[in-house]
């Protein structure tokens, strides 16, 4: 079928887009290329996370260069029976020749593509018989008959090396997740099929949602024109919009939910803890709003803004954000006098953290700049089933070490934090247990009223 969806309906990933542009331009004019001897890239390998716009990405180039585009899922092709998935491989290619120049767009390629002889099954079962002829097709048809296979996959890792060689897959294309510009892109194109208030600013919607994808995007803008029409509306206001991000993160506010007031407390002191610690230490996202109303499984959650986009961490930035993460355990101690169920949360991911600081980015004096990290390529029955350990024992006891070292060493700090600013912590817990929700100005003139003269 021909695609309506140009390059237009794509923002965020202005250099993905420019890589795609030569192949409709090849498309379009074959004969330019080919009169300097050049000959179009069989296949294209668009990989990146989930939601990032691969599928889109393909539509576009079909639209673009207005040939037929015929599109298929690798999980179509597995069947029970042995031989079907290739004789549909056969067919697909087949009808593409037909109406050349076309292109072939498999989604989620690693569903067919995967490495061959991983795991059970020996080298004749149904994905193996599909990926064979995957491979003969895409060998065996000529460059001049103009046809170009596009797979996306969000898995390049598990995919056959024979796939991704030359000749086969040409061009590997990553696509992004993308910047605070492609966020701001990303909305506005989205934005368009809304009718949003004159305060709704795109711009800081786009600083508030660092790390989501253009799917997440548009899922926002989605929910917050839902919010807005149950509130009978005429327009979408920045509100809405701030309300769907949070439900999004956290899921939808639980105001059902009675909580007693000695448990009330306990949370607002938790969530003080958290705000703090993060403005005090340096380097850390400064607190946005804090609430003390249920959403998911929280109970309270404290939500920080990132000032900018960030590539890189170090060392000290990733111990004030443990720091932040155990400062609602170290407030609740501080203040209550006894530790809850509460951070169970933040313990999981303080504990992720130290451990990545130790195995992976040699954040720790004692193991020094190594990389312990575990092989997580897929097992081969028969040769690796015995795989041995990355590193001795003697190393794993340090490793140990290291991380509860960091993780207390953490702790510590917050607590000090704390301590020392016990008036302002006491003052935040407070405002919450009066108000539920306070944000950012009202944490800054708090913490400002409550400092020593």
């Amino acid at each position: 079928k021909k695609q309506k969806v140009t390059f237009k309906d794509v923002a965020g990933c202005d250099e993905t887009k420019e890589e795609l542009k030569d192949i409709v331009d090849y498309l379009k004019n074959p004969k330019k290329y080919q009169a300097l001897g050049g000959e179009l890239p069989k296949g294209v390998l668009l990989y990146g996370l989930p939601g990032t716009g691969k599928t889109l990405l393909a539509r576009a180039v079909a639209g673009e260069a207005g040939v037929p585009f015929f599109t298929a899922s690798g999980s179509e092709f597995v069947e029970m029976f042995v031989g079907v998935g290739a004789s549909r491989v056969r067919d697909l290619f087949e009808r593409a020749k037909k109406s050349s120049p076309a292109i072939i767009f498999l989604d989620e390629l690693d569903a067919v593509g995967r490495s061959r002889f991983a795991g059970i099954g020996g080298g004749h079962d149904e994905r193996e018989q599909t990926l064979n002829q995957m491979l003969v097709e895409l060998d065996g048809f000529e460059s001049k008959e103009g046809i170009i296979l596009i797979g996306a996959t969000n898995r390049p890792d598990v995919l056959d090396t024979a796939l991704l060689r030359p000749g086969r897959f040409d061009r590997r294309i990553n696509v992004p997740i993308p910047d605070i510009k492609g966020r701001l892109e990303i909305l506005t194109v989205h934005a368009k099929k809304v009718k949003l208030a004159s305060d709704a600013d795109l711009a800081v919607i786009a600083r508030h949602t660092p790390g989501c994808t253009g799917a997440d995007l548009a899922n926002i803008v989605n929910e917050a024109a839902i919010l807005a029409a149950k509130k009978e509306q005429k327009s979408v206001d920045l509100k809405d919009l701030e309300e769907a991000i949070e439900k999004m993160l956290t899921g939808p506010q639980r105001k059902s939910r009675i909580i007693s007031e000695s448990e009330k407390r306990v949370v607002a002191y938790h969530e003080a803890g958290h705000t703090l610690v993060a403005k005090t230490l340096p380097g850390c996202d400064p607190g946005h709003k804090v609430t003390i109303i249920p959403r998911g499984p929280a109970l309270g959650y404290t939500m920080q803004m990132p000032l900018e986009d960030k590539y890189l961490t170090s060392r000290t930035e990733i111990m004030n954000r443990l720091c932040v993460l155990l400062g609602g355990r170290a407030a609740e101690e501080i203040a209550i006098g006894e530790i809850t169920t509460g951070a169970h949360d933040d313990l999981a991911k303080v504990t992720n953290y130290a451990q990545k600081m130790v195995l992976e980015f040699g954040m720790s004096d004692k193991i020094g700049p190594l990389s312990l990290k575990k092989d997580e390529s897929e097992v081969f029955l028969g040769r690796d089933i015995m795989r041995q350990p990355a590193y001795s024992n003697e190393t794993a006891r340090i490793v140990d070490e290291e991380i509860k070292r960091i993780i207390n060493d953490a702790y510590m700090k917050a607590k000090a934090t704390l301590t020392g600013n016990r008036k302002a912590l006491d003052a935040i817990a407070g405002r919450l247990i009066e108000n539920e929700v306070i944000d950012a100005i009202e944490i800054d003139s708090l913490m400002a009223a409550a400092k020593p003269a």
